[in-house]
C-alpha cells in the first residue's frame, strides 16, 4: 500500500507527464509576420507527400491541399498545421474510423465515437473550410455563418471561453490538441512527426504542381491554364446534395469530449462555402418537379423559371469571386446547372470566358449575391428524386 507522500509524489509525476512541457510545441494558430507557413510547403508538394503515405489515394483528393491553402489563408491560420491534423485524423484519407471517405468530414467533426459519423459536407471544399473554421474558432475568433453545425453550436454552448482565459498568450495547436482530443496526449506529437516527416522529405523537391499556388489564391482559372497548357482541365469530383440531419449529439468539440443531446432543423450542409471548389459535380439524374420557381436576380426584375424536365446537374466553378452566377446549358439529353463564382465588374467576362472553355452554348440565366444563395437555386430548378 502506497503512503500518503507517495500517491502524492506519484499524482504530481502523472500531472507532470500531462502538462505543456511533454507535449510537442507547435506553433500558434493564427498566423503573424513571425508565424507563417514555411514557403516551401506548398499544395503541389503536399499532395506528393499524400500519395507517398497513400498510393491509391482517391483522386477527388488530389486537389484537398489547394483548399487548405486557399481556406487557409482567407482565414488567417497556420493551414499547413490544420492539414497535418486531417491527416492524423483520418489516417492519410484512409478513413478507417466512423467516418466515411465521401462525408468530406476531415477533421471528425460531430463524430463522437459509437459508430457515430458525424457531418456531412458538400464538397471537398466545404470539408476543408468546416475544418478550418472549427480550428480558428479555438482562438478566440468568432465564426459568422459557419459551414459547420458543430461550429455554431460549440460558439452557442460558449463552452470554449474558460479554456481560452486559461492560457496566457496566442493559442497554439498544442493547446487545441489538449481541448480537441483530451484523453490522447500523444495528439499534438502525432501532428508534429507528420509535420516533421513531411519537411524532412518534401520540402527540398521540385514543385510538381506550382499552378496549384495560384489557384488557391484566386487567380483565374483560364490564366492558370495559359501558363499551365498541359493541366488546363479544372478539378472534377462528384458529390451529392446533402440530406436533412435532424439528429445532433453534442458531444466533442472535434473529437469527443462532451455528453448531451440536442435537436436541430439546419445542418451545415445547408451553409454553402463562401470559396467554392475550381468545378464540382454536385448532383445528378434528376426528375421534373411541377412547382414554378421565381428567381430574383440581382440588378434586374424577378424572372420565373421552372425545374426542367428529365435529367439535370448542378455543378459549382469559381474564379475566386464572392458574387455567383447560374449558366444553364443542354447537350447530350443532360441539362447543366453551374453555379459560377465571379468577382464584381468581371460577371460578364468571366461568364464568357466559362461558358467558352466548358459550357458551350451555355446562358446566364441568374446573378446573386453569394455562391450560397445561387446553389439553393440551382438545387430548386434541378430538384432531387
Amino acid at each position: 500500500m502506497l503512503s500518503r507522500s507517495a500517491v502524492y509524489i506519484l499524482a504530481a509525476a502523472t500531472a507532470a507527464l500531462c502538462s505543456p512541457a511533454f507535449a510537442a510545441s507547435l506553433p500558434a494558430i493564427k498566423t503573424t509576420a513571425s508565424n507563417q507557413v514555411p514557403a516551401c510547403t506548398t499544395p503541389g508538394r503536399l499532395g506528393s507527400f499524400l500519395k507517398s503515405r497513400h498510393p491509391s489515394l482517391n483522386k477527388r483528393f488530389d486537389d484537398i491541399a489547394m483548399y487548405y491553402m486557399r481556406h487557409g489563408e482567407d482565414l488567417g491560420i497556420r493551414w499547413d498545421m490544420a492539414f497535418y491534423q486531417m491527416v492524423v485524423e483520418t489516417n492519410t484519407l484512409r478513413y478507417t474510423g466512423d467516418v466515411d471517405a465521401d462525408q468530406n468530414n476531415f477533421a471528425g467533426l460531430g463524430a463522437t465515437g459509437g459508430g457515430v459519423k458525424g457531418e456531412r459536407f458538400r464538397s471537398v471544399s466545404d470539408g476543408v473550410r468546416a475544418h478550418l473554421e472549427h480550428v480558428l474558432m479555438y482562438t478566440g475568433t468568432y465564426i459568422d455563418n459557419p459551414v459547420a453545425e458543430r461550429t455554431r453550436k460549440v460558439q452557442e454552448w460558449k463552452i470554449l471561453v474558460p479554456f481560452r482565459r486559461s492560457i496566457r498568450g496566442p493559442i497554439t495547436f498544442t493547446h487545441l490538441g489538449r481541448k480537441w482530443a483530451p484523453f490522447d496526449r500523444g495528439y499534438s506529437d502525432d501532428i508534429k512527426a507528420i509535420s516533421d516527416a513531411f519537411l524532412r522529405s518534401f520540402c527540398n523537391s521540385p514543385d510538381p504542381r506550382p499552378e496549384l499556388v495560384a489557384l488557391a489564391r484566386g487567380n483565374r482559372a483560364s490564366d492558370v491554364a495559359n501558363k499551365q497548357a498541359s493541366k488546363s482541365a479544372p478539378t472534377i469530383e462528384v458529390v451529392q446534395k446533402p440530406k436533412l440531419d435532424t439528429s445532433e449529439q453534442r458531444s466533442a468539440l472535434g473529437a469527443g469530449s462532451l455528453i448531451g443531446l440536442s435537436q436541430s432543423a439546419k445542418t451545415a450542409q445547408e451553409m454553402a462555402d463562401r470559396k467554392t471548389p475550381t468545378v464540382i459535380n454536385a448532383v445528378d439524374d434528376q426528375k421534373q418537379d411541377a412547382k414554378t420557381i421565381k428567381t430574383a436576380m440581382a440588378g434586374s426584375q424577378a424572372k420565373e423559371l421552372k425545374p426542367v424536365a428529365g435529367k439535370c446537374r448542378v455543378w459549382t466553378a469559381s474564379y475566386g469571386g464572392a458574387k455567383a452566377i447560374i449558366i444553364k446549358a443542354t447537350g447530350k439529353g443532360m441539362t447543366n446547372f453551374t453555379v459560377l463564382d465571379v468577382h464584381a465588374g468581371k460577371e460578364k467576362r468571366e461568364a464568357n470566358a466559362y461558358i467558352a472553355a466548358y459550357a458551350k452554348g451555355g446562358t446566364t440565366i441568374g446573378e446573386f449575391a453569394s455562391p450560397a444563395a445561387a446553389l439553393d437555386k440551382a438545387f430548386e430548378l434541378c430538384p432531387e428524386k
